[in-house]
C-alpha cells in the first residue's frame, strides 16, 4: 500500500502535517485492525476539520476589518464629490423676510406673452432666458388670453410691465373704446414680426364668402383672433355666427362638422397648423388683401413648405398680416417701475445678438430694431439705445480707414463747414436788405442802407409791443400770474388722465416715488 499522501483521494490529505508525518509503525499497526482503522481515520478527520475551522475563522476575522476598511475608503471617494457640489447662491442666501422680499421684487419685470402654444409666449419665454441676471434682472413670462387682453392688462393689471400686442388692437382701444390719453400712456420698444390670419376650414369652403351665416370660432375671448378676426369679417361684410372656443376644442368641433371654420391670428409657422395630419379634409382659406385693409394690415401668404398638409405642393395662399409690437407703459421717471423697465430695455438691446443664436425662435431674425409702427411712439429709453447702437455700428467704419483717407475726410469736412458758414452769412445779408431791392444793389454804401433801418425804427415806435392779457397761456406754458409770482404747480393729477385705477396714469402726472416701508400692493 502506498503512502496516504500520494493518493489523491486519500482522506489523510485533510489531516494536518503532523498527523500525516507519523511513524510508519503506527500506520502499520492501525492497518492491521479493521475496526480500529476506521475509528482512527474518523478521529483524524474530525481533528482536521476543527483545525481548518479555526484557521478559517482566523482568516475571516482578519478579512472582515480589511473589507470594512476598503469599503470605507471607497465610500469616502464616492461621497466626496457630492459634498463638493455647491448650492446656487440664489437659494443659499439668507436674511430677513423683508430683505428677501425686497431683493426678489426690486428688479423683477412681468412680460405678458399670450396663449401657451402661441408664438408670443415663445418670445416671452426666450426673453426670460436671455435677459435673466439673477437679482439684477428677472423676467417672468405670463400666460394670458392673448394679444387683445394683453393691452388691457398693461393698462390695469398689476405686475405687468411689458406685453406682446398688435397695432390694430392699439387703434381699436384708441378709436372704439376711446381709452383716454392712450398715445402718451402706451409706447413700444421694438416692432415684432408680422402675425398672419389663419382661417382653417373644411375643403368644401372655397372662400370667406362661403362662411356667411355659418358658425366660426374666433378663439378664446381676449385673444388676437377674437378682435382682429372680427374686424376682418366686419370689413368684408361677411356676417357669421361667432363662437369663442379654445383652439383645441375648436379643432375637434371643426373635424366633427360642428364648426365651419376657426380663426387664429399668430406668427407662422405654428405647430397647431403644421401638425394637422394629411387627408384630414381641412385646408387654409385665402383672404384677399384690398384697400380696406391698407390702414393697419399688410399682405401675407402661406406656402407648402410651412404647412405641407394644408397648402397644395408648390402653391401659395394669400392672407392678411398685422404688425406686432413689444409695448410698455410709459412710467414717469421718478417711479421704481420706470427704472425696472429701463433696465429691461437696456438688457434687450445689449444682448440682442443672443436672440439670433440657432436654437432661438427663427422669427427673431425677422425683427429690425429700427422698424417703426405707424401711430405708435417709441419709448424714450428704446430710442436712446437704438441711437447708441447706430453710432457704435458707424464709428468702426471710419477708424478702420487708412490715415491718408481719414485726413482727406477731415479736410473735406472743414471745406464743407466753411461753405456752410459762408452760405449762412450771405443769407443773413439778403434778409437784412429792404424788400424789393435787388441783390446787385448790395454794394450801395452803408449810409444809404441806414434809411430803411430808421424807417423800421419809426414803425416800431408807432406799434408798441403787445402785452400778454391776463389768463392767456404762452405757447402751452402755465398761465401767467398778474402779480408776477410764479404759479403753484398742481399736486394732484388732472381729471381724465388716470383711467381705471392707479395704472391709468401718464407721464403728464407722474406718480410719487414710493417711500421706504410702503407696500406696492395698493396699485401699479
Amino acid at each position: 500500500m502506498s503512502h496516504p499522501s500520494s493518493d489523491p483521494i486519500d482522506p489523510s490529505a485533510s489531516l494536518p502535517k503532523s498527523a500525516r508525518e507519523r511513524p510508519a509503525t503506527e500506520w502499520h499497526s492501525v492497518e492491521n485492525d479493521g475496526e480500529g482503522h476506521l475509528r482512527y481515520w474518523l478521529k483524524r478527520a474530525r481533528e482536521g476539520a476543527q483545525l481548518h475551522g479555526v484557521k478559517g475563522a482566523a482568516c475571516l476575522a482578519v478579512a472582515i476589518p480589511a473589507i470594512v476598511l476598503v469599503a470605507m475608503t471607497l465610500g469616502t471617494e464616492l461621497v466626496a464629490p457630492a459634498h463638493a457640489q455647491t448650492v446656487p447662491k440664489s437659494l443659499e442666501r439668507g436674511g430677513t423676510d423683508a430683505a428677501l422680499k425686497q431683493r426678489r421684487n426690486a428688479w423683477t419685470v412681468g412680460v405678458a406673452g399670450g396663449q401657451r402654444s402661441g408664438t408670443y409666449m415663445s418670445f416671452a419665454d426666450e426673453l426670460a432666458q436671455v435677459l435673466d441676471d439673477g437679482d439684477n434682472l428677472r423676467v417672468i413670462p405670463i400666460v394670458t388670453y392673448g394679444a387683445a387682453s394683453n393691452l388691457d392688462d398693461l393698462l390695469y393689471l398689476r405686475h405687468v410691465d411689458a406685453v406682446m400686442t398688435q397695432s390694430d388692437i392699439f387703434e381699436y382701444f384708441r378709436t372704439q373704446r376711446k381709452t383716454a390719453n392712450l398715445e402718451n400712456r402706451i409706447h413700444y420698444i421694438i416692432r415684432l414680426p408680422l402675425s398672419e390670419i389663419h382661417l382653417l376650414a373644411r375643403t368644401d369652403i372655397k372662400s370667406i364668402e362661403d362662411l356667411r351665416g355659418k358658425k366660426v370660432s374666433f378663439g378664446p375671448a381676449g385673444s388676437a383672433s377674437s378682435l382682429t378676426g372680427t374686424i376682418v369679417f366686419q370689413r368684408l361684410g361677411v356676417k357669421v355666427e361667432p363662437v369663442l372656443l379654445d383652439n383645441a376644442t375648436a379643432l375637434q368641433k371643426l373635424k366633427s362638422g360642428e364648426l365651419a371654420a376657426l380663426v387664429r391670428v399668430i406668427g407662422k409657422p405654428v405647430d397647431f397648423f403644421a401638425h394637422v395630419p394629411p387627408n384630414s379634409g381641412l385646408h387654409l382659406v385665402p383672404i384677399p388683401f384690398s384697400k380696406i385693409f391698407a390702414d393697419h394690415y399688410t399682405l401675407g401668404e402661406f406656402t407648402s413648405q410651412e404647412y405641407p398638409t394644408l397648402v397644395p405642393q408648390g402653391q401659395k395662399i394669400d392672407t392678411i398680416a398685422v404688425p406686432a409690437v413689444l409695448a410698455v407703459f410709459n412710467w414717469p421717471k421718478d417711479t421704481f417701475r420706470y427704472w425696472r423697465v429701463r433696465r429691461f430695455t437696456e438688457a434687450l438691446f445689449t444682448k440682442w445678438d443672443k436672440f439670433h443664436e440657432p436654437h432661438r425662435h427663427p422669427k427673431w431674425r425677422d425683427v429690425s430694431l429700427s422698424a417703426t409702427v405707424p401711430g405708435w411712439t417709441r419709448w424714450s429709453v428704446a430710442e436712446e439705445m437704438l441711437r447708441r447702437m447706430q453710432q457704435k455700428d458707424q464709428s468702426p467704419a471710419i477708424t478702420k480707414l487708412p490715415q491718408e483717407q481719414r485726413e482727406a475726410l477731415f479736410h473735406d469736412f472743414l471745406k464743407w463747414q466753411e461753405q456752410q458758414s459762408g452760405l449762412q452769412q450771405r443769407r443773413s445779408g439778403v434778409q437784412q436788405q429792404p424788400r424789393g431791392v435787388p441783390q446787385q444793389r448790395s454794394s450801395v454804401p452803408q449810409q444809404r442802407s441806414s434809411v430803411p433801418q430808421q424807417q423800421s425804427g419809426l414803425q416800431q415806435q408807432r406799434s408798441p409791443e403787445r402785452r400778454p392779457q391776463p389768463g392767456l397761456r404762452e405757447r402751452g406754458g402755465p398761465e401767467r400770474s398778474t402779480t408776477g409770482a410764479a404759479p403753484e404747480r398742481p399736486t394732484a393729477p388732472q381729471p381724465g388722465l388716470r383711467e381705471g385705477g392707479p395704472q391709468g396714469g401718464s407721464s403728464v402726472a407722474p406718480e410719487r416715488r414710493p417711500q421706504p416701508g410702503l407696500r406696492e400692493r395698493g396699485g401699479r
